[in-house]
């Protein structure tokens, strides 16, 4: 007999758990979820079973493979879109021609599937449900049976007024294959609110066998929590929790418990494990594979995932710690709170009932988290990252939040200050510019509102005119559930790391200056925001000659308010464009990196089969751009900062031209074929920003499809950077390709590597110690210079638990080469119980 597994649950109910793993992949003591069904179909016989998976398909099948090393034949069933439990099974159709099993892959369960299936033929139906009785039906579909145990009726979730039984669907069935031809193709259907009830309609014969044994649905973590203590509690048969050492403590491999250590059962270990001195461990408690346990540590009645690190006195109490965290000395995690995967718990840090981390997280030391901490947002005492003031939308970043950061802001600005405004032309990014200008006049802080504007034209816009600063709001491009808030300095740079504490500083202590009546900000619409850019734009390019080139142009404008602004540059330029993505769509500001691959694909084949000069995509924000030469290549964010280099250079000979301290030596070579000179930067872009304000720069690029032009803004704008690339051209009489074609070789890598945030210092000390007479200057990270050719660069990254290695060499093999050499040293050089 074959069994056919639902393995597609997201597990929304789940979270943070599931933001790294599908349901069914939740472990449960020593084993997921599925691996544990898995033994049971095969030992009751059963080892022909085809898995349906949907969310994190790939998680499921790189664990399991095909079953081999289980001694069983497994196969996969994708679904694009979920199909529901019914239309899963029927997309596994064709292999199913004799009678099988149905079965949940996220609930744990002892079921004699044998006695169920005998039960099956015995009654000659059509389809056997396996019922199971519960004190609390509510959150489950009552069926009804007769004397003869047919199913006569079906209850989905039911009130208690509506409750006349107390068994419940479980989701094992017994099906013949015939009945799948009652349900649709390709089309969402259930079991239990579908077929069943038209089955029962026409009479055909359904039973329910009434099951003894165990089971537990693992819905939500207090299932999950129930359903771990009671493996380890024994009342599940069958599972096998690996060497029992007494005590009623159960170990998965070999592990180190120190003598004085406590510990009271029931408790599983997992292969590694090291529990200190004076440790305390009070059961049901598990500990997954390579875990410390430090000294005077305290855990009760709490699950601990692998690889991760539990400071000395560490006290935890009915929490849940996910995989490789790091808990500090003397943190606490009370009753029912989550610690999402790769998270940093401060020392000293409280953390309170059913609180939920998200993965990736860091409390600051001393923080005290009475609400979850989720996706963008941070525990620690600072607003500001990478990217702004970043957060989800309606969860950490609301309209209270918004209003009280335009609040602190308002309140380091002088009263009377004007400060320009700005958003993206989403919903999410509307509501929070809203609040957020209710906050500034509070503070005596006048609003210039610009509007829907591209990024560069609300920056060009703030330095221009008397605004002593400016704000940004927009979905972020990389999750649209995220929200970026940006603030620009009088230069409509982002503002220095100084003020960005001051704004926290006030933020934090509510310290919010609020200004007598007549002192309040005015809101007023900013006029001449678009005209006052064009004006300053056209008299940077040379528009007679860009004119006289008539480019014939791809253009893709990402749905974006770039549409508003750039084809009248272009029209006046006299270029023969075709338009993409022309018209402003605000569900298209968050754009999947697939989908971006997407459209660079479809402009790349319309620019050649139109025989383009060039074709260009900006983001969504008009900061960058990519390119398509005219030989249809779609050049990589090196390749194109390096055309522009030799273009720029070419017409400005002698200049400077600013990149980040991690791009490779080809700039250095094109600078010296023009007598120019390369400025390095650290690789926040406020430093690159900052550093194009020197007077020989000439342009200033990321390597990433940024590009920074003084003359005109010293900020990124893909605008700009469209118009000089073809002002270039023009005036050189070049082609890209050629310019391309012309450009030094180089060959260079990059990497990352999982470094704990406490580690990092540690890493990059030994390697300034191994390396301190091979270290070439750099303006951030260790650059060891190799030979004369060959270098490498390490750095730990600002906002991500990992160190970044990037390597250049005479050939790509060898620097491929470096950068696996010094990964495997900088992993080697980790402490092994971090």
């Amino acid at each position: 007999m074959k069994a056919v597994v639902m393995a597609g649950g997201s597990g929304s109910r789940l979270r943070p758990i599931t933001i790294e793993r599908p349901k069914p992949m939740i472990t449960v003591v020593n084993k997921p979820t599925l691996a544990h069904i898995l033994s049971l179909l095969k030992n009751n016989g059963i080892t022909d079973v085809v898995i349906t998976v949907q969310y994190l398909a790939s998680v499921i099948q790189d664990y399991f493979g095909d079953g081999s090393n289980l001694g069983m034949n497994i196969h996969y069933y994708v679904e694009e879109d979920p199909l529901g439990t019914a239309g899963g099974v029927k997309n596994v159709q064709d292999v199913l021609d004799d009678t099988f099993l149905v079965i949940s892959g996220d609930a744990i369960t002892d079921f004699d599937l044998r006695e169920i299936i005998a039960y099956h033929r015995e009654k000659q139906a059509k389809a056997t449900i396996t019922l199971y009785r519960v004190p609390n039906p509510l959150e489950y579909g009552v069926i009804i049976t007769d004397a003869d145990g047919y199913v006569t009726q079906f209850l989905e979730k039911p009130s208690w007024g509506e409750v006349i039984s107390d068994t419940v669907n479980t989701g094992v069935y017994v099906l013949e294959p015939d009945v799948l031809a009652m349900i649709p193709d390709n089309t969402p259907y259930d079991f239990s609110k579908q077929l069943f009830p038209i089955m029962l309609k026409k009479n055909m014969p359904i039973a329910g066998f009434v099951a003894e044994g165990y089971w537990c649905d693992i819905g939500n973590i207090s299932t999950l929590r129930q359903a771990c203590n009671d493996v380890l509690e024994g009342k599940v048969r069958g599972i096998n929790l690996g060497t029992h050492i007494g005590g009623n403590i159960w170990t998965g491999g070999e592990v180190e418990i120190s003598p004085s250590a406590t510990l009271l059962g029931p408790i599983f270990l997992g292969n590694s494990v090291k529990i200190q001195d004076d440790a305390v461990i009070r059961g049901p408690t598990i500990i997954r594979d390579y875990s410390i346990v430090g000294e005077r540590a305290e855990i009760d009645r709490s699950i601990v995932w692998r690889n991760c690190y539990i400071g000395k006195g560490v006290e935890l109490r009915g929490a849940m710690v996910l995989r490789h965290c790091s808990l500090k000395a003397k943190a606490v995690v009370y009753e029912g709170a989550v610690i999402g995967d790769g998270s940093i718990v401060g020392e000293g840090a409280v953390i309170h009932p059913n609180v939920k981390i998200w993965s990736g997280k860091e409390i600051e030391p001393g923080a005290t988290i009475k609400n979850s901490v989720i996706w963008g947002s941070q525990g620690r005492r600072e607003l500001f990252g990478r990217y702004g003031v970043t957060g989800m939308t309606n969860v950490d970043f609301t309209p209270e939040f918004s209003a009280r950061l335009g609040a602190a802001f308002g309140a380091t600005l002088p009263k009377g200050s004007l400060v320009t405004f700005n958003r993206d032309p989403h919903r999410s990014p509307r509501m929070l510019k809203r609040a957020a200008i209710a906050g500034l006049p509070s503070a005596g802080v006048e609003v210039a509102d610009l509007g829907v504007q591209p990024i560069p034209v609300a920056r060009y816009f703030t330095r221009v005119s008397d605004a002593v600063a400016g704000m940004h709001v927009r979905l972020s491009p990389f999750d649209q559930m995220v929200v970026n808030m940006r603030f620009f300095d009088a230069n409509g740079l982002n503002i220095d790391k100084d003020l960005e504490r001051h704004i926290e500083r006030v933020f934090f202590r509510e310290d919010f200056r609020r200004v007598y009546m007549d002192e309040i900000g005015t809101i007023n619409y900013a006029s001449r925001v678009v005209e006052t850019y064009l004006d300053g734009f056209m008299a940077q390019i040379d528009v007679d000659t860009i004119k006289q080139a008539k480019f014939n142009l791809v253009v893709d404008y990402a749905s974006a308010p770039t549409a508003n602004i750039l084809p009248s540059i272009l029209n006046q330029l006299k270029c023969n464009v075709v338009a993409l993505n022309a018209n402003i769509d605000e569900t298209k500001m968050s754009v999947p990196f697939d989908v971006f691959q997407d459209a660079l694909r479809r402009l790349r084949v319309i620019s050649l089969s139109l025989g383009a000069d060039l074709a260009v995509r900006l983001d969504v924000g008009a900061e960058s751009i990519s390119v398509v030469d005219n030989r249809g290549r779609t050049l990589s964010g090196i390749d194109i900062a390096a055309a522009m280099t030799e273009l720029a250079l070419t017409a400005h000979p002698g200049g400077r031209v600013v990149v980040p301290v991690d791009m490779p030596g080809i700039f250095e070579r094109i600078a010296r074929r023009h007598n120019g000179s390369v400025l390095r930067t650290k690789l926040d872009p406020h430093a690159l920003m900052n550093a194009a304000l020197n007077n020989d720069v000439v342009m200033g690029t990321d390597g990433k499809g940024s590009f920074i032009f003084p003359a005109f803004q010293p900020c990124v704008d893909g605008m700009m950077t469209t118009a000089k690339l073809l002002e270039f051209l023009a005036t050189q009489s070049r082609k890209l390709s050629d310019v391309v074609d012309a450009l030094p070789a180089y060959h260079s890598a990059q990497a990352k590597v999982y470094c704990m945030w406490e580690t990092k210092g540690t890493v990059m000390r030994q390697l300034n110690q191994r390396y301190g007479n091979a270290l070439a200057n750099a303006v951030e990270g260790l650059k060891i210079e190799l030979n004369e050719h060959d270098w490498v660069l390490i750095m730990p990254s600002q906002d991500q638990p990992h160190i970044e290695v990037v390597a250049e060499a005479e050939s790509q093999q060898q620097a491929y080469q470096i950068i696996d050499e010094y990964t495997r040293l900088i992993r080697s050089l980790q402490p092994r119980n971090m």
